[in-house]
């Protein structure tokens, strides 16, 4: 029987982990539960931020930025909660894996500069052009495919782990037959993502999202966690998830938070706005869900929309013909079938906080341009892209049992293990799902090759 020095499972971050363990000189066997991970797995549905504190595309624009800086902004926005561990481990190596992605896998990173996320005390988000996640991994599948770096199975799930006197020897995989095997080997990488397709676990460590519309793969079942609580891992921040307030109702793409980064603004079905926007995209899903049809509508012009373009999933969303147009924001409020009154108070509002002439009630400290005629709507729904909770690891990515010690050659990356945005939604920043994934894969591949 082949043995395998590392199997990894789940083709996302995971893929990096393949790719630089195999660079170390590894035996890697790839699979993923999908037969088409490229345009279904969570990081293609991404707008592939990928934050890295004192990069070299921020020293050339002059930004000092550090992974102590950026360590003090997660806890800030997480308020103390986030992971210590995996917050230092991670902001420590955010550079060295994504300038190892531009020098050796021909990555076009570019510093998002045009808008400034919240949370980022800098601008530190790497992104490609078109922004988006398929964007980024489609030409890395290439490179790993043309350099025949390892072994692939599509259409395989890891379902369990055989473990002996304390030791991984082999993964236990599931065919797209339903047949069932044992692929020997020393260390299983788990990138499998989280839970968020899982409707049970969802209502049993995450009710407050357990109904919200879920936009992300089908194929994030959970069962990293399940496999690590079956071997005796601890877990923890099962409660915490990315969600979005800026889904299309329409054509269910992603509208995306530059729309509100612009200046943009979200009203109810009663034309009012009902929180600050700028706090961020994942925490605003909640708000937005507690509206009456847990609807709203996001607010635009042409320079706005036009910004937005640089976005493939806004493109696609505007393609779709789900944006609603208007010569006044009078016209805007009976095409969308809002009190007229009510919407042109919050422009109104918006201007005003613009100019310096007045306070938001919300206490949104800037509207970033004055919205002009013509101007457009956009009808949006919340959504949980992700769970952002999973088995406890270690600075390496080796999954700990409860009592802290390591399970030996098992490895877990992104929402299969614990995450760095702390409790709930609120704690997320831009890129908080992404840096987990790549990062811990990246150092899992370093920790194998070393052992």
């Amino acid at each position: 029987m082949e043995k395998y020095d590392l199997v990894v499972a789940g083709a996302g971050g995971g893929l990096v982990g393949a790719i630089k363990a195999a660079q170390l000189g590894l035996k890697v066997l790839l699979i993923d539960a999908s037969p088409d991970f490229i345009n279904t797995c969570n990081t293609s549905m991404t707008s592939g931020m990928f934050p890295a504190s004192g990069s070299r595309w921020q020293k050339e624009k002059g930004i000092v930025d550090s992974p102590e800086i950026f360590a003090k902004d997660i806890m800030k926005k997480t308020k103390n909660s986030g992971h210590v561990v995996a917050t230092k481990a991670l902001t420590n190596v955010s550079v060295e894996v994504f300038e190892w992605m531009a020098d050796s896998l021909g990555v076009p990173w570019e510093l998002v500069t045009d808008f400034h996320y919240p949370g980022h005390s800098v601008d530190r988000c790497l992104s490609v052009p078109g922004r988006m996640g398929q964007l980024v991994l489609g030409p890395i599948w290439k490179v790993a495919s043309d350099q025949k770096l390892f072994d692939f199975r599509a259409s395989t799930r890891l379902v369990d782990v055989v473990i002996k006197d304390g030791q991984v020897v082999a993964a236990v995989v599931e065919n797209s037959d339903g047949s069932q095997e044992e692929i020997a080997t020393d260390n299983v990488l788990m990138a499998t993502n989280g839970y968020g397709a899982n409707q049970k676990l969802l209502a049993e460590h995450n009710e407050e999202v357990s109904y919200i519309y879920y936009h992300g793969s089908r194929y994030s079942k959970g069962e990293a966690l399940q496999i690590g609580i079956k071997h005796g891992a601890g877990y923890g921040y099962l409660d915490s998830y990315q969600g979005h307030a800026a889904i299309s109702s329409h054509a269910k793409t992603l509208v995306g938070w530059t729309t509100i980064m612009q200046g943009g603004f979200i009203v109810n079905s009663g034309g009012e706005r009902f929180g600050d926007e700028s706090a961020g995209y994942s925490e605003y899903a909640a708000i937005l869900n507690d509206q009456k049809g847990n609807t709203g509508w996001i607010v635009i012009d042409k320079a706005i929309h036009e910004g937005s373009l640089l976005f493939k999933e806004y493109e696609n969303t505007a393609a779709s013909g789900a944006i609603v147009w208007a010569d006044s924001i009078e016209e805007l409020a009976t095409a969308i079938a809002v009190p007229v009154d009510k919407l042109t108070a919050e422009l109104d509002n918006a201007h005003a906080v613009h100019d310096g002439k007045g306070q938001d009630r919300f206490g949104r400290k800037a509207f970033e341009k004055r919205l002009q005629a013509p101007f457009g709507a956009i009808k949006v729904r919340p959504a949980l892209f992700h769970t952002q909770g999973g088995v406890q690891v270690n600075a390496d990515a080796q999954v700990l049992r409860e009592d802290g010690s390591v399970i030996k050659g098992l490895y877990a990356a992104g929402g299969a293990a614990v995450g760095i945005s702390g409790h709930g939604s609120d704690g997320y920043l831009a890129g908080n799902g992404l840096l987990p994934a790549f990062g811990f894969a990246y150092l899992a591949a370093k920790s194998v090759a070393s052992a």
